[in-house]
């Protein structure tokens, strides 16, 4: 049950002729009363000798009681509040006990004898609304501070009571949500999503891996948006608005909105938290010091996203093992990782990816505050998908999507534990939902890889084949019987003699592989096995074909990055806490 507490007016004839109207869309359906102050309050709904004028009148007679310069400019009170839609349809007696706990939580009536005047309407089976003015009947005004808050939380206890859907209670951390205006006015435009949250994406996809303001704001440039910013007299930026060039108003003129109205971490003070690290302090944070090599350029998509893939596998060790601060910084920095994942992403992974960004956004932020500078292996590796570019959905690229969209699965579960753990129920809940759509996700991005390393594997010598079933055994006795009735069981044999022809100890790797984290949440044992081995092997994602070898020729693919000092140590580290 959501309630919603709207802006203040001073209209209270217009609000009325709203609720009792046909709704922009012809939506509202029976209007009519179902509680009010004294339960006698006349209803211009249901009886046709009484008109809006009337219940106006009535509800703003305490506005006599003051001087007309003593009055208060805003005196409208407009709350609305609308059940789940798996709920049960309430009845009108519900929804009237409702509307009087709702007023007495936020303080309009409070139940001493002289709150304010207030009336409930219900126009659709699944919501109310209630209006009041906001002046009691002794002349005061009423103590509704925080009444947003207070709606909640007796949304939470009504919840209970009756046995509706159970909403998480928030923390204050969360995005504005579009209003019901925007909302309509989206619908109306054709849009898919309200201007506000599209800009939000957009945003987020600009800020995912940027180094700097300049960056940044080239970024919004090319995405279409249009940009206003707000420059100090001393000629210091202290902040932008954005606006998408047809979501106009009445006077044909672009709406705007300010990073921080769309999301509280997009300000642009906030954002310059991301790169107020210098060189040097970046470097010691993620442990690769100037003693270590550097690590090669990214020279395209597949090479990025096995260096992602890397960064998110640090990350995950980090949010298990690691201070509330730095967890917190990196499941921040995660949300950088899907945002540009999802722009650099083939045609038929984007609409999950896209779905699973959107959802983690809400998981990125909570009352904990991120330790900035431990973030910045994850945040390089959000900027190396973007300067990669796009991936193809096939071959090496498509593979190793599959292979970081498989690791970032684990890592919005590893959040979501967290985010549990310190009974963060909305982003708990977020992180969940980002990984059931990372899920769908793999299975696309997975599906063709998949394929051709199940061949290889049904392709093996029977003797070879049994050799790696008695493997699988050896490490993996609990699991191994379920391992080899999974479909892509022929996959991971592949991939195990592929460890072996590469000069590696098999058995080492699968259990190094089982070790690193829980096998429990993933659908097939064997595929998360897969990219585990091929990842740590530095194995091809996907092995070439002779005749893709032949084509070829002499070209050269880079080889992929070396597993740094501090990740061998973090995975060892892992293994102690184990």
């Amino acid at each position: 049950m959501i309630p919603r507490i709207h802006e203040q007016g001073s209209n209270t004839l217009g609000l009325l002729h709203y609720l009792y109207g046909k709704g922009t869309h012809e939506e509202h359906i029976d209007p009519h009363l179902v509680a009010s102050f004294d339960g006698m309050a006349p209803d211009p709904g249901r009886d046709p000798s009484v008109t809006k004028k009337d219940l106006q009148h009535l509800l703003d007679q305490p506005l006599s009681l003051l001087a007309a310069d003593q009055r208060p400019a805003q005196h409208v009170w407009h709350c609305s509040v609308r059940a789940a839609p798996d709920d049960p349809i309430l009845s009108d007696e519900q929804w009237g006990d409702i509307a009087r706990r709702m007023v007495a939580a936020t303080g309009i009536d409070p139940g001493d004898g002289a709150g304010c005047r207030w009336a409930a309407v219900r126009h659709a089976d699944d919501h109310i609304h209630i209006i009041a003015t906001l002046v009691r009947e002794d002349g005061r005004r009423p103590d509704h501070h925080r009444s947003g808050k207070r709606a909640q939380a007796e949304c939470r206890l009504i919840e209970k009571e009756l046995g509706l859907h159970q909403i998480a209670p928030g923390d204050g951390t969360a995005a504005k949500r579009a209003t019901s205006a925007e909302r309509h006015k989206a619908e109306r435009q054709g849009r898919e999503r309200p201007a506000r949250e599209e800009l939000r994406e957009t945003v987020r996809r600009a800020v995912a891996g940027a180094a700097s303001e300049e960056e940044f704001f080239d970024r919004l440039a090319a995405a279409g948006l249009l940009i206003r910013k707000r420059v100090a007299p001393s000629g210091d930026l202290l902040g932008y608005k954005v606006a998408l060039p047809d979501d106009r108003n009445k006077d044909d003129e672009p709406v705007f909105y300010a990073g921080s109205t769309l999301a509280p971490d997009l300000s642009l003070p906030r954002i310059r938290e991301r790169w107020a690290l210098s060189a040097e302090a970046a470097a010691s944070a993620d442990g690769s010091g100037p003693e270590q090599p550097a690590l090669p350029a990214v020279t395209g998509p597949a090479f990025a996203r096995r260096r992602a893939t890397d960064a998110t596998w640090q990350a995950l060790l980090i949010i298990d093992h690691g201070d509330d601060g730095t967890a917190a910084a990196q499941i921040a920095a995660a949300g950088e990782i899907l945002d540009a994942l999802a722009k650099t992403s083939a045609a038929h992974t984007r609409a999950e990816l896209r779905k699973a960004a959107f959802a983690f956004e809400r998981a990125s932020r909570s009352h904990i505050k991120a330790v900035r500078g431990h973030d910045h292996a994850l945040r390089q590796a959000a900027r190396d998908l973007v300067h990669s570019g796009p991936a193809l959905g096939r071959g090496e690229d498509g593979a190793t999507t599959a292979m970081l969209i498989d690791m970032a699965f684990f890592l919005a579960i590893a959040a979501a534990n967290w985010h549990a753990r310190k009974h963060h129920s909305q982003q708990a809940a977020a992180a969940r939902e980002a990984a059931e759509h990372l899920r769908a996700a793999y299975e696309a991005a997975a599906a063709g890889s998949m394929a051709i390393l199940r061949q290889r594997g049904h392709r093996l010598a029977p003797r070879v084949r049994q050799r790696q079933a008695g493997l699988l055994h050896q490490v993996l006795p609990e699991q191994a019987e379920q391992v080899l009735a999974e479909a892509d069981w022929p996959a991971l044999a592949a991939t195990l003699d592929d460890a072996q022809r590469a000069g590696h100890d098999p058995a080492a790797l699968l259990t190094e592989a089982a070790q690193r984290r829980e096998l429990d949440t993933a659908d097939s044992i064997s595929d998360v096995l897969v990219w585990r081995l091929r990842r740590s092997a530095h194995l091809p994602a996907l092995p070439e074909s002779p005749r893709d070898s032949s084509a070829r020729g002499n070209r050269r693919t880079p080889s992929p990055a070396p597993t740094t000092p501090a990740a061998t140590s973090a995975v060892n580290d892992s293994r102690h806490q184990r």
